[in-house]
C-alpha cells in the first residue's frame, strides 16, 4: 500500500469511457483485455476526491491516499496484472527480528547485508524468473543460515 508499483501505471491502464458514477469500461493496455472497474463501496468518497490524481499524472487513475498509504480504489474489480503482481513476496530477518532484506516479485533482493547477499547469489545463480521452487528454496537457505522468514 505504498503505491510505488502502481504510480506508473498511468499508460497501462487505459479507462475509455464512464458508464455510471463509480463504474469505468478500461483496457489493460499490455494485453488489450478489457474489463469493467468498479469503485469499491468503501472507497468511493476517496475517489471523488481528485486532487491528489490530478497532482500525479502519471499513476494509475484509481489510487488514492488513504493516511500514509497509498491504495486501489477498484481493489474488488481490478485487471489480471494488478490481481497477480507481487511487489514483496518475502521478507528476511535477523536472528533479532530485526528487517535486513525483502525480496520482490521482480526476482531481486534488496539488502546491505553481505551475508544474506551471499546466500542470495549461491542459491539465484543464473534464476530470470520466479517460481515457488525457488522461493522454498530461497526460504529454506536463509533459515538454514539463521535468518528469518516471513
Amino acid at each position: 500500500m505504498c503505491g510505488t508499483c502502481c504510480l506508473p501505471m498511468g499508460e497501462c491502464i487505459s479507462v475509455e469511457r464512464q458508464v455510471g458514477p463509480f463504474s469505468f469500461e478500461c483496457e489493460s493496455v499490455s494485453t488489450g483485455t478489457p474489463f469493467l472497474a468498479v469503485v469499491d463501496e468503501d472507497k468511493r468518497e476517496l475517489f471523488i476526491d481528485r486532487s491528489w490524481i490530478d497532482a500525479h499524472p502519471a499513476a494509475c487513475r484509481f489510487l488514492r491516499p488513504r493516511g500514509e498509504h497509498v491504495i486501489c480504489t477498484i481493489h474488488e474489480t481490478s485487471p489480471a496484472q494488478c490481481k497477480f503482481y507481487r511487489c514483496v513476496v518475502m521478507r528476511v530477518f535477523d536472528h533479532g527480528g530485526n528487517p535486513v532484506g525483502t525480496v520482490t516479485g521482480t526476482l531481486a533482493l534488496h539488502s546491505d547485508d553481505p551475508a544474506l547477499r551471499a546466500i542470495w547469489e549461491s542459491v539465484i545463480g543464473g534464476a530470470r524468473e520466479w517460481s515457488g521452487d525457488l522461493e522454498e528454496r530461497l526460504e529454506k537457505a536463509f533459515r538454514d543460515r539463521g535468518y528469518r522468514v516471513g
